[in-house]
């Protein structure tokens, strides 16, 4: 198959429109279709339906996209490797991690890299893991920060390579002075306490902590900002569990952190195989290995 056809079918599927493809690509739409049908040719089955508001994947065609991807990533592989070969500290790394990462180690691997590879370039997208990880599954990242609880890695694809980066212990967050604080096993004190819970992933962690504690915790409240949680609890109209990134990154001055000894949650780097034979991925990747274990 002509590499070339394969990355404008690419643009076509992430668009979902020839049209939108074809501003986006600076070409005519009857050139970008032209090359859809001679792709289609080669192939031999249809990869697209067309409607009125654009068009759809077939089953070949989300098939084909998955390897498009894979030639993508391959493709920045090789502009990097030959930027390396010119400078050896030359290259861009898109990263992609969720807000308490972004706060706390990306900034430590960011400035040992600025100081070590001054060439070396990064681009930064805060995001919670499923939209890192969407990220470098289509190719529009090279790297991502992920968490996941309870000793479950996160799901990724065959092509898609996992590294461990640690272990972040998730805390009980009360106000000052909270009975709480006091007593032998914090989460009996709380069985008709409001809660207040982050991400879906993290909401449902509070859940079966809770349950194993023989309880289920009455959500009141509901967001991803860890500073946001701090202030509710410090006004006491909630307690809530916490990563210790979160509270590395942020601490309220009105709140007990209590050590539960629970699973917490674990850190790592998502990429595509081939993403860790380009020299600035591999030089992110030690930076944020090197932070992650300097904390």
């Amino acid at each position: 198959m002509d590499t070339h056809r394969l990355l404008i079918f690419r643009e076509v599927a992430r668009t979902e429109s020839i049209a939108a493809a074809a501003r986006k690509l600076g070409w005519t739409q009857p050139a970008v279709s032209q090359h859809l049908r001679q792709l289609e040719r080669q192939a031999g089955l249809p990869l697209v339906v067309r409607h009125s508001r654009g068009i759809r994947l077939t089953e070949a065609g989300t098939t084909l996209l998955r390897h498009a991807d894979a030639i993508a990533t391959r493709l920045h592989a090789a502009e990097d490797d030959m930027a390396a070969l010119a400078n050896l500290s030359a290259g861009t790394v898109r990263l992609a991690a969720f807000p308490s990462a972004c706060a706390t180690l990306v900034p430590t691997a960011m400035t040992n890299l600025a100081r070590h590879h001054p060439g070396l370039e990064i681009r930064l997208t805060e995001c919670e893991p499923p939209e890192a990880a969407h990220l470098v599954t289509s190719g529009e990242a090279d790297l991502a920060v992920l968490f996941s609880h309870d000793n479950q890695p996160p799901d990724h694809g065959p092509d898609l390579r996992l590294v461990p980066l640690t272990n972040d212990p998730v805390s009980l967050v009360v106000p000052t002075g909270h009975p709480a604080a006091t007593a032998t096993e914090p989460l009996t004190c709380l069985t008709s306490t409001p809660w207040i819970a982050g991400c879906p992933s993290c909401a449902a962690h509070l859940t079966r902590t809770c349950e194993a504690a023989g309880f289920t915790p009455d959500i009141r409240h509901s967001t991803d900002d860890y500073v946001v949680i701090q202030n509710l609890v410090a006004r006491d109209l909630g307690v809530a569990l916490l990563p210790q990134l979160a509270l590395d990154a942020y601490r309220h001055p009105d709140v007990q952190v209590l050590p539960l000894g629970i699973t917490g949650r674990a850190l790592y780097l998502l990429c595509h195989r081939e993403a860790l034979q380009i020299p600035a991925v591999t030089q992110a990747t030690r930076a944020l290995q090197q932070a992650a274990t300097a904390r």
